[in-house]
């Protein structure tokens, strides 16, 4: 690709940037110069003539700087003519094209002009005064096209999308939806009482209100997502690959919280309430309008009940939402109301010692209602939310105190604590467990934390920061459920670890499969190796233990030795040895 010196006129030496740039694509050198002279003697301001003699450096070109316009040569060596105003259209579909034909062909030009080329010049008639003309005149059709396609689909008054080329977005969602399984959610937002706004301050006030409301909707969004002017004081918005109906409910939150902020008009300020439907996709053959007709239901229902400020189509999606934000909400008070106990699963050494060796601290919910919630229920949305940072202060502080108690009879006790990606990135971690460990008065050497190989894997790299500022204050660091992730020996090597624990759905194979012996024989060996020390989890039959054994694993735990157990029985464990 050339963009000759001799080119540029006189005027614009350089191709500033208001000076137009004209993309020839034509593999005649000699043809090439010849066209550029011709615009040369016509085009009075500035001018950047590219030339390239390939497509695929045109398409380049104008990926990487665009054009004003391009000239096209047809029977450009190596492509079909029709093909190629194709993929010049596809790279810059608002650049306008003129094609240059070897012959006159009717049926040609039609073909081509309803491909989108804007003219079509045969190379025997050509002059300077025709090819500037025609250059020209493509130009401003072109810009006339763009902005008559701008006004045909977005919104005057506030710019936004409007219903037809949302309803395009969320055609095209839904079909993206269908290939990879990825949610569709569609937002339906009403202002309330927009008619007494304008009634009383006038529809200038109106306008300059929804304007505002509209800057405001599109400030709050992710680049992929949609937010649209439906009609009148109607907006809708558009989103992909939201984890949950929680995500969603709390989005609406947001534009319901973003929207109750006062504008000001000129004759004061405003406050206005929002009433948002919400529909979650469930089956994305489900045609476009269906969709929008279902949050439309849903905001009316919002407007109807009052309570609250959006409300969920799918009573399923509503009742799940709904729990989970319940949910959220008591959590978040369990640590204050004392809800939270923390059980302990005894740990056992098979190197020939008796007894239990330490536990692992486990917590548990006590909720006023529900009774007793397992962790699988609520550590994910603590996770989540970022509440399973108090969770774990408290869970520390606990099991430090419980080990400090056991350590007065038994001072080779352990205790270990699970840590979680999310805990992992928290700066204040190591802060934290010193003080814990001080206010306990326990040796750190008797306190194990661990990871689950996943979560390292997930973050290598926050993994390997925070492991090596938690060994700053003398605790042991475990890989919890190895096997299911993907830590590579190199991985293993650079990670400040001390022990290893293999994944209960091997053991649990040991005694029914000999490859997945040799899977655990071959980890605790790579443990040894690296100088860990190996336990098993989910140990329930005495054949397992038994392989286990013979294997030269070091601990090991599950229900043949014990489930998890209140602080009291575990302190009568203890003292009964």
């Amino acid at each position: 690709m050339t963009e000759t010196g001799g080119l540029p006129l006189a005027d614009d030496p350089h191709g500033s940037s208001d000076a137009a740039r004209v993309l020839l694509v034509e593999d005649d050198a000699r043809a090439a110069f010849l066209i550029g002279a011709m615009l040369r003697s016509v085009w009075a301001e500035g001018l950047v003539l590219s030339h390239t003699e390939r497509l695929t450096d045109a398409t380049q070109e104008l990926l990487e700087r665009g054009a004003t316009c391009v000239l096209l040569d047809l029977s450009i060596t190596g492509s079909d003519g029709l093909s190629a105003v194709d993929q010049v259209r596809t790279a810059a579909p608002n650049v306008p094209i003129v094609v240059l034909a070897d012959r006159a062909d009717e049926e040609l030009a039609v073909l081509a002009i309803r491909a989108g080329a804007q003219d079509y010049l045969i190379r025997s008639e050509l002059t300077a005064s025709l090819l500037g003309r025609a250059l020209r005149y493509a130009i401003e059709r072109k810009h006339s096209e763009v902005q008559l396609a701008q006004l045909a689909l977005h919104d005057p008054l506030t710019r936004l999308p409007n219903r037809a080329l949302f309803l395009d977005r969320l055609g095209v969602a839904l079909d993206r939806s269908r290939r990879t399984g990825g949610s569709v959610a569609v937002l339906f937002l009403d202002v309330d009482n927009f008619k007494q706004i304008n009634d009383t301050l006038g529809h200038s006030a109106g306008d300059r209100l929804l304007i505002e409301l509209g800057d405001r909707l599109r400030g709050m969004l992710r680049p992929m997502d949609t937010v649209a002017r439906f009609g009148g004081d109607e907006f809708t918005f558009l989103f992909e690959d939201l984890a949950s109906e929680r995500e969603v409910v709390l989005i609406a939150e947001r534009i319901s919280r973003t929207a109750r902020v006062p504008i000001m008009l000129d004759d004061g300020e405003a406050t206005v309430t929002v009433s948002i439907g919400i529909a979650m996709v469930g089956d994305p053959a489900i045609p476009a309008e269906t969709v929008i007709r279902e949050a439309d239901v849903a905001m009316y229902r919002a407007k109807e009940l009052g309570r609250s400020r959006y409300e969920l189509f799918d009573e399923a999606s509503r009742h799940r939402a709904m729990q989970r934000i319940e949910l959220e909400a008591a959590l978040r008070h369990a640590v204050e109301r004392g809800e939270l106990r923390v059980h302990y699963q005894p740990k056992f050494s098979l190197n020939g010692h008796r007894g239990a060796i330490g536990f692992e601290a486990l917590v548990r919910w006590e909720h006023p209602e529900r009774g007793l919630i397992a962790p699988a229920e609520f550590i994910p949305l603590a996770e989540e939310t970022g509440i399973v940072l108090p969770i774990g202060e408290f869970v520390f502080n606990e099991a430090l105190h419980q080990l400090a108690r056991w350590q007065q009879s038994k001072p080779e006790l352990t205790v270990s604590v699970n840590l979680s990606l999310r805990q992992l990135q928290d700066a204040g971690l190591v802060a934290m467990l010193g003080s814990a460990i001080n206010a306990a008065g326990v040796d750190p050497a008797a306190v194990c934390l661990e990871v689950s190989e996943s979560s390292v894997a997930q973050n290598g790299d926050v993994a390997t920061r925070a492991f090596k500022g938690l060994k700053t204050t003398g605790v042991r660091i475990a890989i919890d459920d190895y096997g299911t992730g993907s830590s590579s020996l190199t991985n293993l090597k650079r990670l400040p670890i001390d022990l290893l624990k293999i994944h209960e759905s091997f053991v649990s194979m040991l005694d029914q499969d000999g490859e997945d012996a040799s899977i655990v024989g071959a980890v605790v060996e790579l443990g040894h190796a690296l100088g860990l020390s190996v336990v098993a989890e989910g140990v329930e039959t005495d054949s397992q233990l038994a392989e286990l054994r013979s294997l030269g694993c070091d601990g090991a735990q599950g229900f043949l030795f014990g489930q998890p157990v209140t602080e009291a029985e575990a302190e009568a464990m203890v003292l009964a040895g």
